[in-house]
């Protein structure tokens, strides 16, 4: 599974010109599910996105993690991280997970980040969104989760 963490002032999505998720200061994750992950896989996403420290602390060092400073977390699904890039001039996509599993996966990952966090919103799987940040650094980090 691949995470694109981005840390944020605000962000939101919006479907069809409707909001239908919004949070204040936090993580915004772009979340991608490849074909080889499992549920192992997304509950580890979870608890990493949860407990990744890249907040300042009171010395401006990144120390801080989203549960500590109890900030927003919007999850965003975003099936083409996965996209094979190395030639060509059109992306591969067949390392992301079919949509039954894609979805099924994300959802378990969102189910994992409320068990441990309280203020976690979500993107609609599948649905043409419109996702609005303002990144605050910028502050972004790739993260991954492979099986052992």
């Amino acid at each position: 599974m691949i995470g694109l963490l981005q840390r944020v002032t605000e962000a939101f999505v919006e479907v069809e010109g409707e909001r239908i998720a919004t949070i204040g200061a936090g993580l915004l994750v772009l979340a991608c599910v490849e074909r080889d992950d499992t549920e192992a896989q997304a509950e580890r996403m979870a608890e990493r996105v949860v407990g990744y420290r890249v907040f300042g602390d009171g010395e401006g060092r990144l120390n801080l993690s989203l549960a500590d400073t109890g900030g927003g977390l919007l999850l965003v699904p975003q099936f083409t991280l996965a996209a094979d890039t190395r030639k060509g001039m059109r992306p591969g996509l067949g390392r992301s997970a079919p949509p039954e599993q894609g979805r099924a996966l994300f959802k378990h990952l969102a189910a994992a980040a409320r068990r441990c966090h309280d203020n976690v919103q979500c993107g609609r799987f599948g649905a043409h969104m419109r996702v609005g940040l303002i990144n605050d650094g910028p502050v972004t980090f790739w993260l991954e989760t492979r099986a052992s």
